[in-house]
């Protein structure tokens, strides 16, 4: 099943199928069975406050305004309605391209829906129509989870989409804004700018960027490069060497503060736990468990945050 399918659920979920079939194709007339529409002034509509499109191409609104004065608006507008205005719920470009034609008054449709839905139906609607850029979709998605409070799996299954698709968009805010500036304005792809995730350290995720755009990298090209340079960094050698027989006072220093480290998530977490770090600042956290039991029990207090009781052990 095709994305667009998937997405055309998430709209039919919180419209009704008849108009999300019509709503989902641009331009067509509206579903036998909607209410029908009425005509408001241009200048009495504002904007949809959660809109997640920052960007509208000139272009593209000017030769759908040249559609709308040669045929008219075949699809109304979705609206709310707010004291005596009205904000749109999906149809902004229409709005856009009818004041660019001259158009005084817009046909609407009216529905009573609350902000929430308002807030998945801007994003729907973009997703299948004209795609958003992908830092558009990601601020949308985060902006979405923080004012609502929901899981990713949730927000994934009101829209339509797979979780997979929320997570690998949201993972983009993480990069430096140089590299999210390039992946705006097209210099690298999403592939690329997903292929430096893997790296953490912005210097680095900000110098293969830039090979990118210097050198035309593919992203197999890239995911190649990263693999290469995870790889050296983890031969390179510890900043602790337990059984060096003549530390320096600065290693005995790094090697006390490590403990010390070790000593709180073993205090936290209820069981051994050591921590190693490469010179390059990366590392890893290795956390023992000595049954399935306290398996469950460390999955349960990582991931839910429910604390269980646990069996002293010596280290």
């Amino acid at each position: 099943m095709n994305q667009q399918r998937r997405l055309g659920r998430g709209l039919e979920a919180l419209l009704g199928r008849p108009f999300a079939r019509a709503e989902a194709q641009e331009p067509e007339l509206v579903a036998e069975g909607q209410a029908a529409a009425q005509q408001v002034a241009v200048t009495l509509i504002d904007s949809n406050p959660y809109q997640p499109r920052q960007e509208f191409d000139p272009e593209e609104i000017a030769q759908l305004a040249e559609s709308i004065r040669q045929h008219g608006i075949l699809q109304p507008l979705l609206v709310r309605r707010q004291g005596e205005r009205y904000q749109i719920i999906a149809g902004e470009r229409r709005l856009r391209a009818a004041v660019q034609a001259g158009w005084q008054e817009v046909p609407v449709i009216v529905r009573d829906i609350s902000d929430r839905e308002m807030a998945e139906l801007a994003i729907v609607e973009n997703l299948q129509r004209k795609d958003l850029n992908p830092l558009e979709k990601a601020t949308a998605f985060q902006q979405y989870l923080n004012q609502y409070q929901c899981t990713q799996e949730e927000l994934a299954r009101r829209l339509g989409i797979h979780r997979s698709t929320v997570a690998n968009l949201l993972r983009l805010l993480e990069l430096p804004e140089s590299v999210q500036q390039m992946l705006r304005q097209g210099q690298i792809s999403m592939g690329h700018a997903r292929a430096l995730l893997p790296l953490g350290e912005e210097d680095q995720q900000r110098q293969v960027a830039q090979q990118v755009v210097k050198e035309g990298l593919s992203v197999r090209a890239v995911e190649s490069l990263v693999q290469e340079m995870l790889r050296r960094q983890d031969e390179e050698p510890l900043l602790v060497v337990v059984d060096q027989p003549d530390p320096t006072p600065e290693q005995d220093a790094r090697r006390d503060h490590l403990a010390s480290l070790e000593q709180q998530f073993k205090l936290a977490l209820g069981t051994r736990v050591q921590i190693q770090q490469k010179g390059s600042g990366r590392g890893k956290i290795v956390i023992h468990f000595a049954s399935h039991e306290e398996f469950q029990r460390l999955q349960a207090l990582l991931c839910h945050g429910k604390a269980a009781p646990a069996v002293e052990r010596s280290a």
